[in-house]
């Protein structure tokens, strides 16, 4: 099963640059580390965007979790870097109750193969 509404996934600029290409977040560190390896920055973080919905649209879910406010997708598959480096991550889309539109949780790796 893919994503439903994938075209319509909605990823933050936020999100990225305040989280996931941040190295002075303390819990996004890490992360930060592992996408600049794959050659993500914060200065281009659109990159890391298309990247993301080109993950969801080319990989199945692999659960979905019910919450009282919504469905929480998860999405397992490779992600493209740039200069031919890719990972296995594991990215997190929330769909609210009585909404179509998946937004965009997070990711972390799962494999590395850069």
């Amino acid at each position: 099963m893919k994503l439903p509404n994938d075209e319509k996934a909605v990823v933050s600029e936020t999100k990225i640059t305040g989280y996931l290409l941040s190295i002075k977040h303390r819990e996004g560190r890490s992360k930060a580390e592992f996408f600049t390896q794959l050659g993500f920055t914060a200065d281009a973080w659109e990159e890391l965007v298309s990247a993301l919905l080109r993950h969801v649209a080319d990989n199945e879910v692999a659960k979905v979790e019910d919450s009282p406010f919504g469905k929480r997708y998860i999405v397992e598959g490779e992600l493209f870097g740039s200069g031919g480096r890719k990972a296995i991550i594991r990215s997190v889309w929330f769909v609210e109750t009585g909404e179509d539109i998946p937004r965009f949780v997070t990711a972390y790796p799962l494999q590395r193969r850069i």
